[in-house]
């Protein structure tokens, strides 16, 4: 304590913030152990001497990390926590929380425990110069020191950069004895160099978050709410105060109480002078706690007075009622009267979802149990009188409003029900158990309650839980025991459940079974008061229970429950006993019970300490007629007794026993109690230690099965081809569920019509086949001549499934391919003659010309246009002379022979003149080829384009032989001459060839073309372009029925020999949308693949697929015409592509030339174009697959934009601009036009985008709402698919399932539509951030049949 007082001396005297010396003696020759250097590190365990009480809890180890903090359990990875917010998902006492670093001797972290006097001395001074009147008896026994001195933040070093050289020192101090402890945060002068680190991985180079310091329970009453936390600070300027404020007068030392109740309540609010109070709204330093500073002679950051002995100032982080603010402290903190009262840590910053505190002072004029908001925030009856029930009146206090119910009524003011009324209440239950061996799924199950309010009675029944969980759930009377507790009978001066929280509440519970162990939890949410005044409700439960044979009954004896309330939060914890009855044999067993309700109650409110619910029946009953599980209580409520009346309660009951778990409180005479080992354990009931059944052959697996040890029992596994039976305990072989395609029950069409496929679980899928359209239950004929399949001298005939085709009077062939005959000889068509059968445009007038022909099939000199008059000359190849046209209505031209007219060209030199595009075979170029032409005129047999490199052989008429093309920078294919004596077209060829002149030469990839072989016959196989499905054919070119498959398999086809009739059916366990799809996703400087069975993760043959050194890939697409890949790399500042097949190289399209950060792609495989975003420009680009004609879309109006996805059929495109002000989804047209806002609304941080071209919606994944949601693409129709994700980043669509990676879990999330529910994640070995994920068919979305 000298030594104390001789620093705040000199302290006081020289204005100056802690000196080195102030930090408690720390370092090698004070004993610490040496955490190892890293970057994410933890110590082993430290046991403590003593246990040392932590939010109300026994904390008996503790664990020091890197990254400034101490928790009372092992951390978990730093992704989890180090970037986020408070709370975290685990006990955390944190001086400095930030991604720190000690490797590269930049630091060392010390931790040591410590019961010297001259420490505990030290300790002690600290703590009561911030508590004088409540810590003026405290001695601490015990510390625990942690000191992190000379420490870096994270780096991430290259050859350029030099590490950085501010680092930090800090210390915190627990000191306790058996009864309560303090914490102390120690900043010397000048040992804050930096008050943030950069998040790894992060392609914005600007961004630093802010070190975050305070306390998180870890612990939440509710998965889907926010645990309890204080939050000291968490902004630049905060943190920077921390050397020079103080709430023990000393600059640069912080103490805090966090040891007797679940609460922290820091120092410095006990007997301060008043000062004068400051508005929040004018708070110099917002992100930190303000507390007085009676003892410091510096400036305060803001003072605010005490009122005596209550406790330090209350501040209040968020307005009632507002959904835009948000809690920066949930602890309940006693006043030194011994009431209640709330303390929140004012912290009005930004938050990670965008969101912003109010700040709230304390009326120095008022009552202190009642808060006064600042005047912008208060709210008054006359605003929001609507929310009150029309059987309630409305308040006015001076920090807000309350509801209140009248005379006859009994509620919380906001739900009002008649006094003595019958109520109804219904709800849904939901949950995965394992009882015994068996696991038991069941989702929306029924729950009916019926509540007799004139005597509180509550009988509920629940139905459709299937068996075994049904009966085993029979112990578990708290299901029931809510209603009991809502709708008591009330005692004079009591209130039930439903009078403080009313209709809207959420209760956490927590029961173990004992002997065994078996711990299963239930929540159960009131979600309001429907028509008719039913209550609604839902129930979540999920666990182990212990597994309880047919014909059994359970019995429980009446019971007394003790409730603790507070003004949000209602607890009761306690044990009971159970007697399972079958025939004349009894067991009593026993199971211990927490449990909470959380609820918004009126802080004007004055709820009673504590009161008891008194049990005089219960009753549980299972009905296995109508498979409904029955509870019914009798209960009412009054208060609590005091000692003299009633016994003190059994430290069993209250959980204030020191039986170590899994040691069971067995309790004696008043508070004597005895701790006894449970069964599967041994020991004296204060360690106990687990017995391995199975090694000591006390197991009883019966055969087929296999014994499995767990902590405090063993359970029997089934062999492979084996499943438990009914009983739960003996194994069955498996019986395969029948199958409905063979036994005919499913509802599919007809055998012609549809194929049934079976799903391996008894269910039917139904399918029409090729040639019929529907759902598989209904299928129509296609009419495929309406496709114009036949060749055009053909005639096409529409038959059940399929056509045929025939060729017109006065042609010869198949119907595919047919030729002009004269005589039944066939004849080639001269080319005036193929005109008139397949009219041209003629520019400019755009209809059809038919020419005119000689008796030898030459174009006549002179052509007239048929309908609108124009004439004009032609030459010998049917080409316009210029300047010989005339107008309709004057005299015609004199056009004599050709030969007089014009040189007689050949073919070849024609197409020279005026060059047409090449005749697409495989791979179309797509721009005009002039062909080489022999010294006669003659096509030259090799004919090889200039610009793309593409060279194919043609006969003597020009055109390509098919097979004969080959890719740019290959050999040339050698092709003989051209002679007239070659062997004449197969029917292969000349189908061929005629598909591809009625294609007009550039048959789309969805078009069917023959594929045929070097010797002129059909390939066995034959595939519908890019559509992805394939037949095999006979010799003939027709196909082989029942030989077609889908996308993705491709047929066994054989030479001349016809494969079976019936194509094998996929594994009965995988239900395609099509097989071959794989996701491909971005991590960091690789991307990986991630194929799929069906639409589960096949995680097992994931792989990398690229390794991209140096890179950090963001935005990912694909191209699924010329299968690449394309992606963004902001490290690199570029954009490159690769191709799918093996040894391709990547290529990089866009340099840094112009781009900052690029994020999101899309790739418009119609289109042939990419389009991106630019977070570092603001811009959203598009250009050419290959990088040419690229151009800025739109560069104004834009904050953040991230994701972006394209329509290509309807020619839109989509973006998000995760502005923290202003977060938007827009939309515009692929060139730019008609831009709008489709969602501005209910959207924080939205990361993700994605277009179903399927279902034709667009879905996103919001980082800051948690939500995942959907919408028509003109922004109607918005619905809500999940609302619990953890940190998604990007999204792909795909069938029945979105996928998403996800930063807190860093991998992939597999996600349900139709139910929402999380199906499936994929964690990759390799640990880091997953940017963007996209979705690789074996088809082009929209090409299908």
């Amino acid at each position: 304590m000298r030594a104390v007082a001789a620093l705040l001396a000199a302290v006081l005297a020289l204005g100056a913030a802690l000196p080195r010396p102030g930090l408690l003696p720390h370092g090698p020759a004070r004993g610490d152990a040496r955490l190892r250097p890293g970057d994410d590190e933890s110590s082993p365990g430290v046991l403590l001497r003593r246990a040392l009480r932590l939010y109300g809890r026994a904390a008996r180890r503790l664990y020091v990390g890197t990254n400034g903090v101490i928790s009372s359990q092992d951390f978990p990875r730093e992704t989890q926590y180090v970037d986020d917010d408070f709370p975290t998902d685990f006990p955390v006492i944190a001086p400095f929380l930030a991604d720190l670093d000690t490797s590269g001797d930049r630091g060392n972290i010390y931790y040591r425990q410590d019961d010297s006097r001259d420490v505990l001395d030290q300790a002690v001074g600290y703590i009561q110069a911030g508590f004088p009147r409540s810590a003026a008896t405290f001695v601490p026994t015990n510390a625990f020191i942690a000191t992190w001195e000379e420490v870096g933040a994270y780096q991430e070093l290259s050859q350029d950069t030099e590490p950085s050289k501010k680092l930090n020192t800090f210390q915190a101090v627990i000191a306790y004895n058996d009864e309560d402890t303090y914490t102390i945060f120690l900043y010397p002068e000048g040992g804050l160099q930096f008050l943030g680190t950069r998040p790894k991985e992060s392609y914005n180079v600007q961004l630093e978050l802010p070190a975050r310091v305070g306390f998180s329970w870890g612990d939440s009453d509710d998965p889907k709410r926010d645990g309890l936390f204080h939050s000291l600070a968490s902004s630049e300027q905060a943190l920077r105060n921390l050397e020079r404020e103080s709430n023990t007068g000393i600059p640069g030392v912080w103490v805090f109480h966090v040891g007797s109740t679940e609460h922290v309540e820091p120092g410095g609010g006990q007997g301060a002078a008043p000062a004068v109070p400051q508005s929040p709204l004018e708070h110099p330093n917002p992100g930190m706690a303000s507390y007085p500073h009676p003892l410091s002679s510096h400036t305060p950051m803001a003072q605010h007075p005490s009122h005596g002995s209550h406790g330090g100032p209350v501040l209040l982080g968020f307005v009632p009622g507002r959904r835009d603010t948000q809690e920066r402290s949930r602890w309940l903190q006693p006043r030194g009267d011994g009431g209640t009262g709330q303390s929140f840590s004012a912290n009005p910053s930004s938050y990670s979802s965008g969101q912003h505190g109010v700040g709230v002072e304390e009326d120095v004029h008022f009552n202190p149990d009642v808060f006064t908001y600042s005047a912008a925030s208060k709210e008054t009856c006359a605003q929001h009188h609507g929310s009150c029930s029309p059987h309630a009146f409305c308040t006015d206090y001076a920090a807000g409003f309350c509801c209140h119910c009248r005379a006859t009524f009994y509620g919380n003011g906001r739900q009002c029900l008649p006094e003595g009324a019958v109520h109804r209440l219904n709800g849904k239950v939901s949950g995965s158990l394992r009882v015994g061996r068996a696991s038991v799924r069941f989702q929306d199950v029924d729950l009916h309650a019926y509540i007799v309010g004139s005597d509180g009675r509550a009988y509920t029944a629940i139905s459709g839980v299937p068996q075994p969980a049904a009966r085993a759930l029979l112990p578990l009377l708290p299901l029931g025991g809510l209603f009991a507790w809502l709708f008591a009978l009330e005692e004079p001066g009591s209130e039930n459940g439903f009078s403080i929280t009313g209709a809207e509440f959420t209760q956490s519970l927590e029961v173990t079974f004992y002997p065994g162990g078996e711990t299963v939890q239930v929540t159960q949410t009131a979600e309001g008061l429907g028509p008719d005044n039913y209550l609604s409700l839902r129930t979540h439960i999920q666990g182990e229970v212990p597994f309880l044979p047919e014909n059994v009954t359970v019995h429980i004896t009446p019971y007394k429950e003790l409730y603790s309330y507070s003004s949000s939060a209602v607890t009761s914890s306690g044990q009971r006993e159970y007697v399972v009855a079958a025939g004349t044999a009894n067991q009593t067993l026993s199971y211990r019970l927490r449990q909470n309700v959380t609820f918004s109650g009126c802080p004007h409110s004055r709820l009673p300490a504590r009161q008891r619910l008194s049990v005089a029946r219960a009753f549980a009953l299972f009905d296995s007629h109508e498979h409904v599980l029955r509870y019914a209580l009798a209960a009412r409520i009054g208060p609590a007794r005091d000692d003299a009346e009633n016994p003190g309660v059994s430290p069993c009951h209250d959980g204030s026993h020191t039986c170590e778990a899994p040691a069971r409180c067995q309790p004696g005479v008043g508070t004597e109690y005895a701790c006894e080992c449970p069964a599967g354990y041994r020991g004296d009931g204060r360690g106990c230690r687990d017995v391995d059944e199975c090694t000591e052959g006390l197991g009883q697996c019966g055969p087929f099965s296999v014994c499995l040890n767990a902590p405090g029992s063993y359970r029997c596994e089934c062999r492979g081809g084996y499943q438990p039976a009914g009983d739960g305990q003996a194994c069955v072989p498996l019986a395969p569920p029948s199958d409905p395609c063979e036994d005919g029950r499913h509802p599919c069409a007809p055998g012609d019509r549809a194929r049934c496929l079976s799903r391996g679980d008894g269910r039917a899928t139904c399918e029409c086949l090729p040639g019929y359209t529907g759902d598989g239950i209904h299928c129509s004929d296609v009419d495929e001549c309406a496709e114009s399949p036949c060749h055009p001298a053909a005639i096409c005939y529409n038959t059940p499934g399929s056509f045929s085709c025939r060729c017109r009077p006065g042609y010869a062939g198949d119907g595919f391919q047919c030729t002009y005959a004269v005589e039944g000889n066939p004849q080639r068509l001269t080319p005036c003659q193929h005109e008139r059968m397949y009219p041209r445009e003629v520019p400019p007038l755009g209809d059809g010309h038919v020419p005119q022909c000689d008796e030898q099939g030459r174009y006549r000199p002179l052509q007239c246009h048929g309908s609108s008059g124009h004439c004009w000359c032609v030459d010998a190849a049917g080409q316009e002379i210029a300047g010989t046209r005339t107008a309709p209505g004057t005299t015609p031209p004199r056009c004599g022979s050709p030969a007089e007219s014009i040189q007689q060209l050949t073919p070849c030199e024609h197409a020279r003149m005026y060059p047409r595009e090449v005749p697409p075979g495989p791979s179309p170029v797509g721009d005009g080829h002039v062909p080489q032409c022999d010294e006669q005129g003659r096509y030259r047999p090799l004919q090889c384009h200039s610009s793309s490199g593409h060279c194919w052989c043609v006969d003597a008429a020009g055109q390509e032989i098919a097979g004969t093309r080959t890719a740019p920078g290959t050999t040339p294919p050698r092709c003989g001459s051209p002679e007239p004596t070659e062997r004449p077209p197969s029917m292969c060829e000349r189908w061929r060839q005629s598909l591809l002149e009625h294609y007009g030469g550039s048959p789309r990839r969805d078009q069917y073309v023959p594929q045929c072989d070097p010797s002129g016959d059909f390939t066995p196989l034959q595939c519908h372009g890019d559509s992805g499905y394939c037949w095999c054919v006979e010799q003939s070119g027709r196909e082989i029925p029942g030989t077609r498959s889908e996308p993705g398999t491709t047929p066994p086809c054989l030479p001349s020999v016809a494969p079976p009739s019936v194509r094998p059916e996929p594994r009965p366990d995988v239900s395609p949308p099509a097989t071959g799809t794989f996701l491909l996703y971005a991590q960091g400087q690789q991307i990986g693949y991630l194929p799929l069975n069906g639409t589960r993760l096949h995680k097992e043959a994931a792989k990398t697929l690229l390794s991209l050194h140096g890179s950090i890939v963001v935005g990912i697409d694909y191209d699924c015409r010329e299968r690449m890949i394309y992606w963004t790399d902001v490290a690199g500042r570029s954009i490159s592509r690769a191709g799918l097949e093996p040894g391709s190289e990547p290529e990089t399209i866009i340099s840094s030339a112009g781009l900052i950060s690029p994020e999101g792609l899309a790739v418009d495989h119609l289109r042939r174009a990419m389009f991106w975003t630019d977070s570092g420009l603001d811009r959203i680009e598009r250009a050419r697959l290959d990088g040419s004609e690229r151009r800025v879309l739109f560069d104004s109006e834009l904050v953040n934009p991230r994701a972006i996805a394209v329509d290509p059929v309807r020619g839109n495109l989509y973006w998000t601009d995760w502005n923290r002000e202003a977060p938007k989804i827009e939309t515009s047209t692929v060139n730019g036009a008609n831009r709008r806002v489709l969602v501005h609304t209910d959207i924080g941080l939205p990361n993700g985008l994605t277009f179903d071209p399927f279902s034709k919606l667009l879905c996103w994944a919001d980082a800051g709402t948690k939500h995942l949601e959907c919408t028509f693409p003109d922004g109607t129709g918005r619905r809500l698919i999940q609302s619990n994700l953890n940190y998604p980043f990007s999204i792909i669509s795909y069938a029945n399932h979105f996928y998403h990676t996800d930063w807190r879990r860093d991998g992939v999330i597999a996600v349900n539509k139709e139910t929402g529910s999380f199906t499936d994640e994929y964690l990759p070995e390799q640990r880091s951030h997953l940017y963007g994920i996209t979705a690789v068919y074996p088809y082009c979305p929209g090409a299908r049949k």
